[in-house]
């Protein structure tokens, strides 16, 4: 009887020490994605330049968070094609009002056209990306 009551003392600790151990684990996980989120939504805040893709695959626009500047970005995995032309080389802040994250690009239903946003004082540019130099424009929507 003496070593039955051993065991399932035993048997209790184990799976007490088991379940803390579990439970301990979820929690670090939770606690760890929680941070990685945040470190990722912090991340994009703090970027300079982000690529955002057209329905072209092969057409990018990279975007200066800072100051809205923008280019287009080609790319081509077997020819000549690789480009990078500008879309918009002129800054839409002045200098001293450059906030990292503070332009962001949507797209809309033309897949040539975005709306360029910035995100601290609301004004917005209709940006036009293409092939051809005389197609491509960015303009204020007022």
């Amino acid at each position: 009887m003496r070593k039955i009551i051993i065991l399932l003392i035993g048997v209790l600790v184990v799976s007490t020490t088991y379940t803390k151990a579990c439970s301990k684990k979820l929690e670090s996980t939770t606690v760890d994605s929680t941070l990685n989120d945040n470190v990722s939504a912090q991340n994009q805040d703090i970027v300079v330049y982000r690529l955002f893709p057209t329905e072209n695959m092969w057409n990018f626009i990279k975007l200066n968070t800072r100051n809205g500047q923008m280019w287009q970005v080609q790319y081509d995995v077997g020819g000549d094609n690789r480009i990078e032309t500008d879309l918009n080389l002129v800054p839409l802040v002045l200098k001293k009002k450059e906030v990292n994250g503070r332009f962001t690009l949507y797209s809309t239903q033309n897949m040539y056209t975005f709306i360029l946003l910035d995100q601290l004082d609301g004004k917005v540019w209709q940006v036009q990306w293409s092939i051809d130099f005389m197609d491509r424009l960015i303009i204020p929507i007022e």
